[in-house]
């Protein structure tokens, strides 16, 4: 690997289109492995132990916790969902960017765990747009659409305190956007200081002199 892994981030409300530009991304660029966040919901229709989520109870929630085995954890609509330590370890060891989908409150938190995490932040192009992207999907029931829009406004506001901000008005743009942020991160000269010291060892030897 050229550069030294990175560690992503991605937020956004449901509906604003995150994890459909994140199984974009994550197809376009397999050096990325996703970090799967344990919680204590059910598994919904289709979703995978260990692929989608680690399935825990809340005792084993509550043994994480007390051995500080999470780097953040929050609870969302009466369920605790939380990221573990391991995660980040075990994609790095393996030379690949750890890829992180947390909600607001997840993210700020792994932000303050993480000062260098490439955070990004998704908004839907219009509130119209989001309520019938969620109805859409068919994941939900009104009264869960209803919260979840309910608290639309107050998550969007929380984009200020992320490093980049795409708004999915067209999928294909943004997807090209989340894509060229990766690419300009792993480009930053803090993470290319091995590659440059292997180059530079080349020129071993050679007279130098002052550039003009």
């Amino acid at each position: 690997m050229s550069t030294d892994p990175l560690v992503l981030l991605v937020s956004g409300p449901s509906g604003s289109g995150k994890s459909t530009l994140i199984g974009r991304l994550m197809e376009a660029e397999p050096r990325i492995g996703f970090s799967v966040s344990v919680t204590t919901r059910a598994p919904r229709a289709g979703e995978v132990d260990g692929r989608d989520y680690h399935f825990v109870s809340e005792v084993e929630f509550d043994r994480l916790l007390a051995g500080d085995l999470l780097l953040e954890w929050a609870e969302v609509y009466g369920h605790r969902y939380g990221t573990p330590r391991s995660e980040v370890a075990r994609l790095h060891a393996a030379g690949r960017d750890a890829l992180f989908d947390l909600d607001i409150v997840g993210g700020h938190n792994l932000m303050t765990q993480l000062p260098g995490v490439v955070s990004i932040f998704i908004l839907p192009p219009e509130f119209a747009a989001l309520r019938l992207r969620l109805v859409l999907r068919g994941k939900d029931d009104d009264e869960t659409i209803r919260r979840r829009l309910g608290l639309v406004a107050s998550q969007c506001q929380g984009y200020e305190a992320y490093r980049y901000l795409i708004v999915n008005d067209d999928l294909e743009a943004a997807a090209g956007d989340l894509a060229a942020i990766v690419r300009a991160e792993r480009a930053a000269t803090s993470r290319r200081r091995a590659l440059a010291k292997a180059v530079l060892a080349t020129f071993q030897g050679v007279a130098t002199g002052t550039p003009r």
